[in-house]
């Protein structure tokens, strides 16, 4: 069984025991986490949202916050002596799905 969730403005194919990043979310590790915009529940019968599957959420528990590598921003402007350098780490929150909730 797999569910597609939707948040941090991008979705995720998620299924039972999967690890993913998603976009920081405020909580500890260790808390559980409730996704409760389901768009799509799959397995032998298919069950598509309008936006949203009624009464369907997705429980993960949080492993802690983590940092992607840092991407550089360099602005530049020839023959005027403009320059600027700027640097950028997005910040993630790992979960751990555990449960697909109908």
């Amino acid at each position: 069984m797999y569910a597609i969730i939707a948040t941090g403005g991008k979705q995720y194919k998620v299924s039972e025991g999967d690890i993913l990043r998603v976009e920081k979310l405020n909580v500890a590790e260790g808390d559980n986490v409730v996704f409760d915009q389901v768009l799509v529940i799959g397995g032998d019968e298919v069950k598509v949202g309008d936006p949203t599957v009624n009464g369907a959420t997705v429980s993960a528990t949080s492993m802690g916050d983590v940092k992607a590598k840092k991407v550089i921003v360099y602005k530049y402007k020839r023959k005027s002596g403009y320059h600027k350098k700027h640097g950028h780490r997005q910040q993630y929150t790992t979960v751990k799905i555990d449960k697909i909730n109908l």
